[in-house]
């Protein structure tokens, strides 16, 4: 079954829906969310996505990202996603949204409106292998500090959401 996604205007409003990666291949702007979960000592769950993704395979990024389904609200994709991901399952907040866009080397485009949600957790997660290669847990200025050393290893779209928090 291939995925589709939302394609929606710069207002966030739906506009059609497109097959997963047809929406890459054309760069055509569609929803997206990702989650930032944090412990009881303010750290940062962070995944390093699996070695065989499509795109930023190996690259480190926040909790949990990925796409709503045709006629699937953001918050129940994300929590969906959440626990097919990492196997967690937990309350999420909505904190803001933003607009990028990122070509890759291999011909591919994110366009995303992303909806960025917050959460609580204080266990490891239960990757799963096709989506997760690893995880850690980061204070905000563990990550920070790292990220100016070394920008290559983390995701476009999550140098971007974590600046819109903090």
């Amino acid at each position: 079954m291939k995925e589709e996604v939302i394609l929606v205007n710069e207002k966030d409003e739906p506009i059609g829906t497109m097959e997963k990666m047809e929406a890459h291949e054309k760069g055509l702007l569609h929803r997206a969310f990702s989650v930032f979960l944090f412990n009881s000592k303010d750290k940062l769950l962070l995944q390093q996505r699996a070695l065989n993704k499509y795109h930023s395979a190996g690259l480190w990024t926040n909790t949990c990202c990925s796409h709503p389904r045709p006629g699937e609200e953001t918050l129940q994709a994300a929590k969906r996603r959440l626990k097919e991901e990492m196997g967690i399952e937990t309350d999420l907040t909505f904190k803001t949204a933003f607009t990028y866009k990122t070509k890759f080397d291999n011909g591919l485009t994110e366009h995303e409106l992303d909806h960025v949600f917050t959460g609580n957790f204080n266990e490891d997660p239960k990757l799963n292998p096709e989506e997760a290669n690893s995880f850690k847990w980061q204070s905000i200025a563990e990550v920070k500090a790292d990220l100016k050393i070394h920008p290559e290893n983390y995701t476009s779209w999550f140098k971007i959401a974590l600046e819109s928090l903090f």
